[in-house]
């Protein structure tokens, strides 16, 4: 086929050049990630998330396990023997001196009766285990979401501020351009260029380290997403701009009576201490007796003494059949049932005050939470007034110096003090936005903005 040229390229060449071209782009093209998305995310990736949901399968598997225990069992056993020299006939019993081939197959069945409710408890405990690691997956799932809001808030919060310190070095670079147009007429000494050369410097140090915050911002983000660091995306910004909407109106009580009924911390200390309980009356299924019904039936084979009689008779004629029960009762094992049902006992008690400390932590926990909103929500009202008087502060020394009514030094102090209180406005603000976020955590409630 007759190739269309274009400058020296056939048509197939700048076809390929164009797919490659718009791939570049594609590839160029970073992964713009929402807070829900990044929420669902650490679930889909964390590994202490899977690592807890297998500790959840295997207590599923256990339960299903203490379950089954309740049927009888069922087993088939059988042997084949050779026998040279003076032996014993396995069906006469009598010694004879010949090889001697012999066979026996039997099926046996055990059904427990009782055992002192044994089984029964273990079902009950795993069934408390499987619910206690339910809550703890649960638990692993809301830190972890809670570390991603958090995470998330610090990059939005480093960037913000890295906006806010590229807009002052640009502010600052064209003051240092209007100070060197005054030098260079005579309107402005050498400590005047100095001072905003100096204002510029510090400028381009702020929005440095203002990146070195972000790119370690995302970072940490990735990571706790097990997202390759090497690989970049950004993140959308959500509306939290408007800090004044923040319910702050919280009590500590109100809010851990709701908490220590659904937050998972709790929960967990509950239930593990109720499979502790189980424990001791597992424990005392050890002074009672235990009573099985055993059955079976089997037969066996022997070229000795019978060894004229045919396999398939031998088979029909030794064919037997049992049904009996076994009885076993515990008199002394070394106080090993005793032992065992203190050493239970110890263990519960132990739950117990691990579940009060999982109470009292959580009271204590959210008492501070709510005390450092209210402290966040005052900070923001102060810097974000301090801002204000700042600027309007800079604004007249500006005009003032514009006028030569302010020396180079005082303007730039004045700019000194307006990046400071932007800076502290902004962290201010979502330090007040995270804290009303971690009242909603303890509440059960959804995470969003």
């Amino acid at each position: 086929m007759k190739q269309i040229k274009l400058k020296g390229f056939s048509i197939y060449s700048v076809l390929t050049l164009f797919f490659l071209i718009l791939s570049s782009i594609s590839l160029r093209a970073q992964e713009k990630i929402t807070l829900k998305r990044a929420t669902e995310l650490v679930i889909e990736n964390n590994l202490q998330v899977k690592q807890a949901e297998f500790s959840e399968a295997i207590s599923d598997e256990n339960l299903r396990q203490s379950k089954y225990s309740l049927f009888p069992t069922l087993n088939a056993n059988t042997s084949l023997n050779f026998n040279f020299g003076r032996s014993i006939d396995p069906l006469t019993n009598q010694f004879v001196n010949q090889a001697i081939t012999s066979t026996n197959g039997n099926i046996s069945s055990t059904t427990p009766l009782f055992g002192g409710f044994q089984r029964i408890n273990i079902i009950a405990q795993n069934k408390l285990q499987l619910e206690a690691d339910k809550s703890f997956t649960q638990k692993v799932k809301n830190d972890l979401i809670l570390a991603v809001v958090t995470n998330y808030l610090t990059v939005l919060n480093s960037q913000d501020l890295l906006t806010a310190s590229r807009q002052q070095l640009d502010i600052s670079k064209q003051q240092l351009d209007v100070e060197q147009k005054f030098y260079d007429v005579g309107e402005r000494t050498l400590a005047d260029l100095s001072q905003a050369k100096s204002q510029v410097a510090t400028a381009e140090l702020n929005v440095t380290n203002a990146q070195n915050q972000v790119d370690l911002a995302f970072l940490d983000l990735a990571q706790l997403l097990e997202r390759d660091p090497a690989i970049q995306f950004e993140v959308e910004k959500p509306a939290v701009s408007d800090a004044t909407t923040v319910n702050t109106a919280y009590s500590a009580a109100e809010v851990y009576k709701s908490a220590s009924v659904n937050f998972p911390d709790i929960k967990l200390a509950e239930l593990r201490k109720l499979v502790l309980e189980k424990e001791i009356d597992i424990a005392r299924s050890g002074y009672y007796p235990s009573l099985n019904l055993q059955t079976g039936m089997g037969t066996r084979y022997s070229n000795g003494t019978f060894g004229n009689t045919s396999f398939a008779n031998q088979i029909q004629d030794n064919f037997n059949q049992f049904i009996g029960f076994g009885l076993s009762i515990p008199i002394f094992n070394g106080y090993s049932a005793r032992s065992a049902v203190r050493r239970a006992r110890i263990n519960f008690e132990n739950g117990t005050v691990n579940e009060q400390l999982a109470k009292n932590n959580l009271n204590k926990v959210i008492n501070q939470a709510v005390y450092d909103l209210r402290a966040a929500e005052k900070r923001y009202y102060s810097a974000q007034t301090a801002f204000e008087s700042s600027r309007e502060a800079f604004n007249v020394i500006e005009q003032r110096y514009a006028v030569g009514l302010v020396n180079s030094l005082d303007f730039n102090q004045a700019q000194t003090n307006l990046n400071k209180a932007q800076f502290d406005q902004i962290q201010a603000r979502y330090d007040l936005i995270f804290r009303s976020k971690v009242i909603d955590y303890y509440l059960g409630n959804p995470i969003t903005f």
